[in-house]
């Protein structure tokens, strides 16, 4: 819901970015150029180095938009912020050094001030971000900027945007009347005015000083929709429609027009398009690069696997991926020889234990499972039975972060949401593995596993691998 406020935020913060980048060239001259008694590579004015700046700089800022440092989306949110701030100083410079060679001018009059420009425009304006930060958190807090809302609808959504929103040190937002059933007002949502009547809510408009109104129901009554809007348009203010369906806010979804008519076209998944191949990509790099770095290792592991855990090395699972397919999952095998061909349930039953059976067929796993040898056990909890799965990534089966594939007799499970956890393919690392593993529930597990379904982002990929790292090295929730 950009408002007028968030746009002149996102001005100051070019007008900002653009002061800091000139004082942290400055600096690094001034550093290098004048305090320093070393030769330089080429002479350069100071004069020639600003104004070679001052044509290149609207290049970076036009880097920074496109990585969205202007968006709410990410001055919100502080690690991508710094993260992007990182990549575009990094760019930025890039930018300089790309000009000096296609122009054959001389810009940095010596390598320090290339390092010196670069670790300042960082710095710099992570620091000046954070007192922008800062500023507009106390501007909230004194009312100052901040857009009043008046909430609208009859969906559980209409509670949840109240509660989301409410926070308006950070969201600028303050709800300040809600026309909705009594039970959708959240209780913890304090000076909030309730409002029964539609007509009574818009008549309230100018004593409460409405800035925004959202709107999360289209009712049937279509004079009863032009009023709400009706009301907007008179009065000035900002309209908002936000659709009551979660189904609206997952995957990735365009607002077009069709036949005159706005259309919102709703995909499963943002991993579409550019995003699938780009994704695949890197797959392939990164699961290529990771068997030629571990082969000594794994070929270790083979030894190791015929020594002690005598039989075959590899316990090859049919599993379903993306659009339900079945694929053949490539594991070190960690269960005695003559299990694991059926269902844990069936076998725990053959086994004498229908206590197993029972704790399996309610939570997809046990505690302590006596098909798995001594050696197995120690292959899962370190998570090396896991390692080659790196082929089934190369092959094109899996991808290096996704859902985790499920068993055929699985889906009965989750037929609720096995089209949409399949809608993206599975991986050999995902949410499930590092928000606790094998503490979660199944339920929990297709939970998180959806919710990276319907929010993937490349960003996420990254933090879950990193993660992932952290995971295996502490050993949590692996069984």
């Amino acid at each position: 819901m950009p408002s007028r406020n968030a746009k002149l935020y996102s001005l100051f913060l070019v007008f900002a970015d653009v002061f800091v980048l000139m004082l942290a060239f400055s600096i690094a001259y001034v550093l290098r150029v004048q305090n320093d008694p070393r030769p330089l590579l080429v002479p350069v004015y100071a004069q020639t180095y600003f104004l070679t700046f001052i044509a290149i700089v609207p290049f970076w800022i036009a880097t920074f938009a496109a990585l969205g440092l202007y968006n709410a989306t990410t001055y919100n949110r502080r690690l991508v912020e710094w993260t992007k701030i990182a990549i575009g100083s990094l760019i930025g410079i890039l930018l300089v050094i790309g000009y000096e060679y296609v122009s054959g001018e001389r810009v940095f009059p010596a390598r320090l001030v290339t390092a010196y420009a670069l670790a300042g425009s960082f710095v710099l304006i992570l620091f000046e971000r954070e007192i922008m930060r800062f500023t507009k958190t106390m501007l909230f807090r004194l009312g100052r900027g901040t857009s009043r809302v008046l909430i609208i609808g009859n969906s559980d959504a209409t509670k949840d945007i109240a509660r989301a929103i409410s926070e308006t040190t950070k969201t600028g937002y303050r709800v300040v009347a809600m026309n909705c059933p009594a039970r959708l007002v959240p209780k913890d949502l304090a000076n909030v005015e309730h409002f029964s009547e539609t007509e009574e809510a818009l008549a309230a408009i100018r004593r409460l000083h409405v800035t925004t109104i959202i709107q999360t129901d289209l009712y049937d009554s279509s004079d009863r929709n032009q009023l709400i809007l009706g009301a907007a348009q008179t009065k000035h203010i900002n309209y908002n429609f936000i659709p009551g369906e979660a189904e609206f806010y997952s995957g990735k979804n365009t607002v077009d027009v069709f036949m005159g008519y706005p259309m919102i076209s709703v995909s499963q998944t943002p991993l579409i398009g550019w995003g699938a191949i780009a994704k695949r990509v890197f797959d392939t790099v990164a699961s290529v690069l990771l068997i030629i770095v571990l082969s000594p290792f794994l070929l270790a592991l083979i030894v190791l696997q015929k020594i002690f855990n005598p039989g075959p090395v590899f316990y090859v699972s049919l599993r379903l991926s993306q659009f339900s397919k079945p694929v053949r999952l490539i594991k070190f095998r960690s269960m005695s020889p003559k299990y694991g061909s059926r269902d844990a349930a069936e076998e725990f039953e053959d086994m004498g234990r229908p206590d197993l059976a029972a704790e399996y067929r309610k939570h997809r796993k046990v505690s302590n499972d006596p098909r798995i040898t001594a050696f197995g056990n120690f292959l899962r909890v370190t998570s090396l039975d896991e390692l080659p799965q790196v082929f089934n990534v190369v092959k094109g089966d899996l991808s290096l972060v996704g859902p985790r594939p499920i068993l055929p007799q699985e889906v009965q499970f989750s037929e609720g949401k096995a089209a949409l956890l399949h809608s993206v393919k599975s991986g050999v690392t995902g949410l499930w593995q590092v928000s606790g593993r094998s503490e979660l529930s199944f339920d929990e597990r297709i939970e998180l596993e959806t919710f990276y379904a319907q929010n993937w982002s490349f960003w996420l990929d990254i933090k879950i691998l990193l993660k992932t790292l952290a995971v295996v090295v502490r050993k949590q929730g692996a069984k």
